[in-house]
């Protein structure tokens, strides 16, 4: 396992992809985006990637990008984060009992990450899972991050499906909770309604009070 590594340049596309990114958006993050929030959070919520106009240009996971918008006004609204709304690293909301972050840290061309790019950058999401409370809650957004998740907790893939609002009971571990990942395309097309992500905070809220 390893800690963050704002540095890290192990997947030689993704390097050479923020390398042009950074070319020609200079004032761009552009680089690997460390989780945010406190480290001894009981809830972890753990994305795709950093988008290219949000979290690889501000530095912060989901901020400033559509996906940002559902997930924090959320968070807010159920006690996790101190403001609706995040717009930049340095806008002063600060999150409460919860850290996010991502199954791959740096932003994919396409925002598609390869199979090995996932897999590489698991090292750093099993530091993550281990360094949380036992008793704490897992919150995938979308079947790469639920799949990355499973890897990272040494589980098997085949008894663990993704669905959405699923809640994996882990024994001895932190419980896992799935949802479909707060796009722009799953909410613009209904796929995820405001109503079904909050019904799973809903269930986080419940785990958590236990």
């Amino acid at each position: 396992m390893s800690e963050f590594n704002l540095k890290c340049r192990a997947c030689p596309r993704l390097a050479r992809h923020l390398d042009q990114v950074r070319g020609n958006y200079p004032n761009y993050h552009a680089r690997p985006v460390a989780p945010f929030g406190p480290v001894s959070s009981r809830l972890l919520i753990v994305g795709l990637a950093p988008g290219m106009h949000g979290a690889n240009a501000t530095g912060r996971p989901f901020t400033g990008d559509f996906a940002g918008i559902l997930l924090y006004e959320t968070l807010h609204a159920y006690g996790f984060a101190s403001a609706p709304v995040a717009s930049a690293a340095d806008d002063g909301l600060i999150l409460n009992n919860c850290r996010i972050t991502n199954a791959v840290k740096c932003l994919p061309p396409e925002n598609k990450p390869t199979a090995a790019e996932v897999n590489m950058c698991n090292q750093y999401l099993q530091a993550e899972l281990a360094a949380m409370p036992k008793d704490g809650v897992i919150l995938a957004l979308g079947i790469i991050a639920h799949k990355a998740v499973v890897k990272a907790l040494g589980l098997r893939q085949a008894e663990h499906a993704f669905a959405h609002g699923r809640h994996h009971g882990l024994s001895g571990k932190p419980q896992l909770l799935d949802s479909y990942h707060c796009s722009r395309y799953n909410t613009q097309t209904g796929r995820l309604t405001a109503q079904m992500f909050r019904d799973v905070f809903t269930k986080v809220k419940k785990i958590l009070s236990q």
